[in-house]
C-alpha cells in the first residue's frame, strides 16, 4: 500500500506543480478565486501533514502566499508526506483538533487519502474558474497520469 500512496502523492504533486506553472504563466488572467483555491490546497496539505506528526501549523487554512513561494510550498508538502509514508503505519490512529475545536481520531491512511482527494476536488474547481477566464485547464485525471 505504501507504493500505491507514493504513486498517488506523486500524481498529486506533479499536477500541483503543473497547475502552479500555469498560474504563473497566466498571472494577469488568474482570478482571486483560483489563487484562493491553490493556496488552500497547499495550506490544507501542510495542516494535515502536521496533524499526523503533532506539529504546529504555521499556515492558516485560507492564507495567501506569494506566487513565487507556491512551488516550494508544494514541494515541501510532498516531501513531508513521503516521509510520513515511511514513518507511520497506515493503521496508526491520529487524534487531532480541527479549526472548530472539535476532536477527531482518524487513521494515517484515511488522512493521506483525504489530502489527495481534497486536492483533486479543488483542482477541479480551479479548472472551472480557468474555463470562465479563457485559461486552458490542466488535464489532471489520474488515469491520464498513469499512461
Amino acid at each position: 500500500m505504501v507504493e500505491f500512496f507514493e504513486e498517488l502523492l506523486d500524481y498529486s504533486h506533479q499536477c500541483n506543480q503543473n497547475l502552479i506553472q500555469i498560474i504563473m504563466n497566466n498571472e494577469h488572467k488568474v482570478t482571486d478565486k483560483a489563487l484562493q483555491l491553490i493556496n488552500h490546497i497547499l495550506n490544507a496539505h501542510q495542516i494535515w501533514n502536521n496533524r499526523i506528526q503533532s506539529e504546529s501549523t504555521p499556515f492558516g487554512v485560507w492564507q495567501i502566499h506569494d506566487l513565487q513561494a507556491l512551488s516550494d510550498i508544494d514541494q515541501t508538502n510532498y516531501n513531508h508526506s513521503v516521509r510520513i509514508l515511511h514513518q507511520y503505519d497506515f493503521n496508526d490512529h491520529i487524534v487531532y483538533v480541527n479549526s472548530r475545536s472539535e476532536s477527531f481520531k482518524r487513521t494515517v491512511r484515511d488522512i493521506l487519502f483525504h489530502v489527495i482527494n481534497h486536492t483533486t476536488y479543488h483542482r477541479g474547481q480551479i479548472a472551472t474558474v480557468f474555463r470562465h477566464t479563457g485559461i486552458e485547464p490542466l488535464v489532471t485525471d489520474y488515469i491520464y497520469f498513469r499512461k
